[in-house]
């Protein structure tokens, strides 16, 4: 395993964050960056087409779910016990999978979770007082989590993918095959 690195904490804390201010933020990100054959047991499991239609269909509810009035709040238990968990687990997702040991960002993650969470909901109170609704808000913060998670669950540089990045995979177009071109005119 590598050794952390501040900018490793740094995109653990961005999807803890991301978590905070929607449960399954983080772990979507993390599923839509990663693909099957990456390293790490639940990076791989989150990278398959399963993976990524599961976390799309539960961010989209929660994003639903969120704005309406019914909604508990999200300090309180039930609501908080989720953002911790799926922050921790998102940011030990990509961790693993960039070669990281997943513990102490996965901790990080979790605080982040909770100190987000507590700001979100006063943010949103903000702007529900400024604004007469908390539709602007909550829109808002459907944004910047989907901005955090993507920050924080993004390929790190140089890493090896397995077979996926072999030299001209995923390049368009596709690299010519070595000899002679196509005779010119």
């Amino acid at each position: 395993m590598a050794s952390l690195t501040p900018a490793v904490l740094l995109r653990a804390a961005a999807l803890g964050a991301a978590s905070g201010a929607r449960s399954t933020a983080g772990l979507t990100a993390a599923a839509w960056t990663s693909r099957p054959t990456d390293r790490g047991a639940l990076a791989s499991r989150l990278g398959g087409r399963a993976g990524k239609a599961v976390t799309a269909l539960l961010s989209g509810g929660e994003s639903v779910a969120d704005k309406l009035p019914a909604t508990p709040s999200r300090l309180s238990a039930p609501g908080l016990a989720p953002r911790i968990a799926l922050g921790g687990a998102s940011a030990a997702a990509v961790a693993g999978r960039d070669g990281f040991s997943p513990g102490l960002p996965a901790l990080v993650a979790a605080a982040a979770s909770v100190g987000a969470a507590a700001l979100g909901v006063r943010l949103r109170a903000v702007a529900a007082q400024r604004l007469g609704s908390d539709l602007p808000g909550a829109v808002t913060e459907d944004g910047v989590a989907a901005l955090l998670g993507r920050w924080g669950a993004r390929e790190r540089r140089g890493r090896s993918r397995g077979p996926v990045s072999a030299p001209g995979a995923g390049r368009w177009p596709p690299a010519r095959a070595a000899g002679p071109g196509p005779p010119h005119a």
